[in-house]
This record gives C-alpha cells, structure tokens and sequence, in this order.
C-alpha cells in the first residue's frame, strides 16, 4: 500500500491508454506494463474507487499477431481484419495481468452510432454501471472492426471523454508519451515549458498542441485537447500525463500534480447529462463562424444563437446535425445540433427575424433559432 491518500481520490476514473504508451517498439504487446498497471487498479479499488480503462492498440496488436509490417494500413479491411485478432490479443494479456491482482476485466466494443442514437447510449451506460457494480473492470474500445468513417470515433481521446461523460466519472486521465501539454513542442523546442494547469482554452493555447502521435497510434495533442474541451464542458477535470511515469494513475488519481490538468469550476454546472449527449455525441458535420457580439452572447447570457450573428458557414450539414461553432477567426467556442440545413442558414446569414418575415422565400426561417441554447454547449 502506499502513501497515497484517501481523502483526495476521485472515485469514479476513466483511464485512456495510447497505442504508442500500450505496446513495444516492435508492435508487441507491452505486457509488463499492463501488469504495473493492474497493480495500480488493484490499490484504486482497495481505497474505494471504480476504474474504467479505455484502451488503444488492438490494431498494432492484431498487425503483430498476423505477422503484418507495425505500419497503420491504408486498406479499411486490412484495419478490421487486424481489430478482429488484435482485440482477443489485447484483451487476453488485459485479463491475464488483472486477474494476477484479484481483479475480473469485461470488454465492451463501441462505435458513435452507440452514443449517437438514445436508447444504445443507456443501454450501453447500463451494462457499465452494472459491471462497476459487480467489481469489473470495463475495458472499452473502439468497435474497429465494424466501424466506418461515418459511425468512428476517430480516437480513443474522444472515445474516453465520451465514456466519462456518460458515466459520470470524477476523473479521466490520458496515459500518453508526452508529460502534458508544453508552450511549444518540447520535441523541437527545447525551451518549452510544461503547463501544470489549464482552466480554459485560448487561441495561443490551441496553437501550442501542434502536431503529435507515432506511427503506431491515430490520436495526438490536438485530439486530447478536444477531449479536455468536452470534459470541461461537463465539469469533469481531465490529466494528460506520460504513462511510463512511475504510480501516475496513482498519483492522478489522488490530486497530485502531474502532466497538465484541465479543469475550469465555470462549466461545472453548465449542462445536464441529457444537453452534454445532444450536443456532444454526434459527429461534427460543418462549422458555423459567428461575430463577437453573438459569442458574447453566447458565452455571458446563455443564450440561442441566433441567424442575425452568424458570418459564414462551412461543410455540408442537414437539420439536426451537429456543428461547430467558431468565431470569424476560427477558434471553437461551441458546438450544437442545427436546426437549419446548409443551404438554409447560408441564406439566413446576418438577417434578423424581422428581415427573414419580409422575405417571402425565407418567411418560414423567421422564428428559428440556428441552434437552440437547450442543444448548444459552450466550451
């Protein structure tokens, strides 16, 4: 036992663990660490906490396995065929290694169509809490060797920050190859410093992540920032931190510093859990770029967004489907559910309701929002 203290832990933790953090240099399964891993899922239960492990790399695992190069393929049926072997790989050392600490993994395969459509996403956080219940460990991964462009994830990131919203959990720590997130990359700068602590996000911020990830993993910092994004959203503080680091889950877990921790208390009553699913589970279909005073209002008094502050629109996105939200210079400050197609809100843009009544062919736009504040999230 160690001296981690019970009084700070978080008792509900999502752990994500990348490829590039999962596996060797030569694509095999990094066994030992899975074991030191469970070690540490082992003391987390005995102080009281549930664990959750969404898990990376049963394509690298699966390309090992069929004795293929440890390069990402390019063919979709290749990926799958990889996904099909290398999740039982991935998921026979996973249980071999907890089951040494006592401890019992159950696998569950995800893709968005499972978080998109209501009734699977309550089933699926059904089937969590029942196994948390009875003192399983979820594995969670992407379903990869069914899912296609239009129903992936695209990252384990995303796929964690999902989870966590789903179940409520307290905590998500990212086990990466990198501390945290850094000024600049610390890779081609050696002048670059580690932030401790993020509590919102700004433009110079988003810059810093750069560009990240290794020929054995899809994600990168830009995909965990969009992770933090959407758990700040929900009040759910997140860690990046570098897997290898000695007790990291541990230490996360207990409040001490280490990585980069995001947490902001200004979105910690933001959304219900219903609002955060709407607006957060689908797949980004398009942007909408808005002018300062809607941001403001958007951002201070909670509002809808309505056509009269919107600039411009990108992508090609239907009634329903979920856009970003983006000021005229591009940064992100929300995303929602539209209720206007592509081709409508290109021509409602910059008009008010009274202009939209006076015009015969737009008449019927004049009373609807772009996006109504019960089906937006601001980050």
């Amino acid at each position: 036992m160690s001296d981690h203290k019970r009084s700070d832990l978080a008792h509900r933790i999502v752990i994500k663990i990348g490829s590039s953090t999962l596996t060797n240099e030569d694509g095999t399964i990094a066994k030992s660490y899975i074991a030191d891993l469970a070690a540490q899922v082992r003391e987390l239960h005995a102080m009281g906490s549930e664990v959750l492990i969404v898990t990376s790399a049963a394509i690298t695992a699966g390309l090992q396995a069929l004795g293929l190069p440890p390069q990402r393929p390019d063919r979709i049926p290749t990926l799958q065929a990889a996904a099909a072997v290398g999740q039982i790989e991935l998921a026979r050392a996973y249980a071999r290694s907890f089951e040494a600490q006592g401890l019992i993994v159950g696998q569950i395969l995800l893709t968005r169509f499972d978080t998109v459509n209501r009734e699977s996403y309550l089933h699926a956080r059904d089937t969590v809490e029942r196994l948390l219940e009875l003192g399983v460990v979820p594995l969670i991964n992407e379903n990869d060797t069914v899912a296609v462009d239009e129903i992936r994830f695209g990252d384990n990131d995303t796929l964690a920050a999902q989870v966590a919203i789903l179940v409520k959990a307290e905590l998500v720590v990212l086990l990466s190859d990198i501390e945290g997130l850094y000024t600049a990359d610390p890779r081609l700068d050696e002048d670059a410093q580690l932030l401790e602590s993020i509590a919102g996000f700004t433009e110079e911020l988003v810059n810093a992540a750069g560009d990240a990830g290794t020929a054995r993993g899809s994600g990168g910092m830009v995909t965990k920032l969009e992770a933090a994004r959407m758990l700040m959203a929900a009040g759910i503080p997140m860690v990046i931190c570098e897997g290898h680091r000695p007790h990291a889950v541990l230490d996360a877990a207990c409040g001490k510093q280490v990585g980069t921790r995001f947490s902001s208390e200004k979105h910690s009553k933001q959304a219900g859990a219903k609002k955060l699913w709407i607006a957060l589970s689908g797949t980004v279909k398009g942007s909408v770029f808005i002018d300062e005073g809607a941001v403001l209002a958007l951002r201070e008094r909670g509002s809808s967004l309505l056509p009269v502050g919107v600039v411009r629109v990108e992508g090609d996105f239907a009634a329903g489907q979920a856009v970003d939200i983006r000021t005229t210079s591009g940064f992100l400050v929300g995303r929602g559910l539209s209720n206007y197609s592509r081709d409508e809100l290109a021509l409602a843009v910059g008009h008010t309701s009274e202009q939209l009544a006076g015009n015969k062919l737009l008449i019927h736009l004049a009373n609807k929002e772009v996006i109504h504040r019960d089906r937006l999230v601001v980050f």
